[in-house]
């Protein structure tokens, strides 16, 4: 009778550690998926500052201004000047951000650093639950994209 009960306490115990083991995965994933998110929403931008490599020199580059909605792209669409697709690139592209990464907390900037040719970082922020408390959480990325 004894064995019977300790047997049953070894195996209690150890379905709480496969539970534990099974929730922890469950976060890891979570937080691989947000940094994935993160990564590709980042390399989105470096294809439109890429495509777009007329939006002024800096420090007045456009991509390192406000963003706007221009209505640049999708229905209706109307003609706009490098600067004026660059504000449209970066309003876009925080609104992905902000649907993407879970919470709504992401935020993006961009930099760009004169020379030949610019140089720009592209930096996403969020946050992410970290066991009892709240991490903030960064990707950065740098390219250089040559002005013709």
């Amino acid at each position: 009778m004894i064995e019977m009960l300790v047997a049953l306490v070894v195996l209690a115990v150890g379905m709480l550690g496969v539970a534990s083991l099974f929730g922890i995965s469950l976060h890891a994933g979570s937080s691989a998926i947000t940094r994935m998110q993160a990564v590709n929403l980042a390399t989105d931008l470096a294809d439109r500052i890429r495509a777009n490599r007329r939006a002024g020199d800096a420090p007045n580059n456009a991509y390192g201004g406000a963003a706007a909605d221009n209505g640049c792209t999708g229905a209706g669409a109307v003609s706009c000047t490098p600067a004026q697709m660059a504000a449209d690139d970066l309003y876009h592209w925080q609104r992905q951000l902000s649907r993407a990464i879970a919470g709504g907390t992401a935020t993006g900037t961009v930099g760009v650093i004169a020379g030949t040719p610019q140089t720009y970082t592209i930096t996403v922020n969020w946050n992410e639950r970290a066991g009892t408390g709240v991490a903030t959480l960064q990707y950065q990325t740098q390219i250089q994209v040559p002005t013709s």
